[in-house]
């Protein structure tokens, strides 16, 4: 599989596509507005068939992530049957989905994640502790996360700073040390048996994620959302050592074009190895996402 116009062949695992439809742009409430100052232009919703037709120009087979911070906002969610949907109707180029439930909903957000798996068979669950205002180590969500271990599923949870709220009073609310890895160490220490994604760099600690994803054999991480060349230095020699076995690969579609993401890859000079166990091998073997599978169900 080409990965876009970079001119490099390799098979690609987008472990963190949004939807980038309305439904998903709605989900986010007041932090629309937010997000299109962050990212410098306007934030609104493409047709289904434009995003699966971004996804097929880029060679990606897409992993989708619902989002639900109904709680926070009071907007409707961008919900797990509606990616599980648009998964199936796009199976050529969307892989799966990563689930999402509201943690402050409780016993309701229980109820869901079992329905989630159960019946829509997404993935996982994505985790926005920001935007969601919780953390994940916050011993009243031990039940939920009884509950998603129990299912035999992973997850996957935002870390470091976002652009959410970013730069605007009072960050809309949002509190960052929600994402500290050190819940995150908790959460896996808590949970030996659950497989946890870091989502994105992890700035202002990305040495903090590197001890947890080192020290926690359950911690994995994907380093979506930020542009590859302004990943920090340290983690840049991290990815071709000694978490080369531990790194995935994420766009954080629709932030940033696929054509500068896998130009600054290449740029980065890796060896034919360490890319490919980031753009698809780890996600393989750590998450079970079979390509192969995945074009026979798409034929």
């Amino acid at each position: 599989m080409v990965a876009g116009n970079h001119g490099r062949v390799m098979r690609t695992i987008d472990l963190h596509c949004y939807p980038g439809t309305p439904e998903w742009i709605a989900s986010q409430g007041p932090f629309v507005e937010a997000l299109a100052a962050y990212w410098k232009r306007d934030w609104v919703g493409k047709a289904e068939a434009e995003v699966t037709a971004d996804f097929r120009q880029a060679g990606v087979k897409a992993v989708l992530v619902a989002f639900d911070i109904e709680s926070v906002t009071g907007s409707p969610p961008c919900t797990n049957e509606y990616v599980a949907g648009m998964r199936d109707r796009n199976r050529d180029t969307i892989l799966q989905a990563w689930g999402a439930v509201d943690p402050l909903k409780g016993s309701a957000a229980i109820a869901e994640a079992e329905r989630a798996v159960n019946e829509f068979h997404v993935l996982g669950f994505h985790f926005h502790p920001i935007m969601g205002h919780y953390s994940v180590d916050d011993p009243a969500l031990r039940p939920l996360f009884d509950v998603i271990a129990g299912l035999g599923v992973p997850v996957m949870i935002d870390v470091g700073t976002t652009g959410m709220g970013a730069g605007l009073p009072g960050g809309l609310g949002s509190k960052l040390r929600h994402a500290h890895p050190m819940s995150i160490d908790d959460l896996a220490g808590n949970f030996p048996n659950l497989t946890i994604v870091a989502a994105h760099p992890g700035w202002p600690w990305v040495e903090e994620m590197t001890a947890v994803a080192l020290h926690k054999g359950n911690v994995f991480w994907e380093v979506s959302g930020w542009a590859p060349k302004y990943l920090p230095d340290g983690l840049k020699r991290d990815i071709r050592g000694r978490l080369r076995d531990k790194v995935m690969f994420g766009s954080d579609y629709p932030s940033m074009p696929y054509e500068r993401i896998f130009r600054e890859w290449d740029e980065l000079g890796y060896s034919d190895d360490v890319m490919s166990g980031l753009f698809h091998a780890n996600a393989e073997r750590i998450l079970g996402l079979d390509l192969a599978t995945a074009a026979e169900n798409a034929g």
